[in-house]
């Protein structure tokens, strides 16, 4: 992700590149492992685009939550195992990207949390349905009714992040161990048409399809 003027904050163009983007990988057998990091340092989404949020209309707001729902959606119904890399700031729907990946791994220096209820807003993006499944539902409905941040450390003692390693001077360590993660994904990973299949009818909660390939 790099939209440093926005802080990689998820607007209408944003989404539908990275849509659009998800739905060439999808079709890409190539692809075992995905990895969600940003360009921008310090940063790994700052969430909805409150600006241009602003200039909407409420039918328009409707339109927009339900193409971040959406978002959310494919990327966790993607076919191979998805890691989000949270080297920096993840806070409303960009903590709602990185709930919707299988894995996260974050710097020790990054923030996140569900700050929508500071602004009065409801976190609309569907992140919250997978925060239970990594907390609890009590812990999961304290931190989306108090809005609060947490750190990386703070983030991995509660189960919120598989992973959390000390910030870099590069700004880039949370990136490097889910890349190593990655590869020791890899091994277990064949991308024949029945695995990849599997994986998918498992996230989407179907029977499998198998074709015997």
């Amino acid at each position: 992700m790099n939209r440093p003027r926005a802080c990689n904050a998820l607007g209408n163009v944003f989404v539908s590149e990275l849509l659009d983007a998800l739905a060439r990988l999808r079709e890409d057998q190539q692809v075992r492992v995905l990895l969600f990091r940003s360009g921008v340092k310090g940063v790994f989404c700052a969430g909805a685009d409150l600006k241009e949020r602003e200039q909407m209309s409420a039918l328009e707001v409707g339109v927009f939550v339900q193409r971040l729902r959406g978002l959310m959606n494919e990327i966790a119904a993607f076919p191979a195992p998805t890691i989000a890399a949270m080297d920096g700031f993840a806070l409303g729907g960009g903590l709602e990207l990185a709930l919707a990946c299988d894995l996260r791994v974050s710097a020790s220096t990054a923030v996140m949390g569900l700050i929508e209820t500071t602004r009065g807003l409801l976190p609309g993006a569907g992140g919250t349905q997978r925060l239970p499944r990594c907390l609890g539902v009590a812990l999961a409905k304290e931190l989306i009714f108090t809005g609060r941040r947490l750190t990386g450390m703070e983030a991995h003692a509660l189960g919120l992040v598989n992973h959390a390693v000390d910030q870099n001077e590069a700004g880039d360590a949370a990136y490097h161990r889910a890349r190593a993660l990655a590869q020791e994904i890899l091994p277990q990973n064949i991308p024949t048409q029945d695995r990849l299949e599997g994986m998918a009818a498992f996230r989407e909660k179907r029977p499998p399809k198998f074709v015997g390939k």
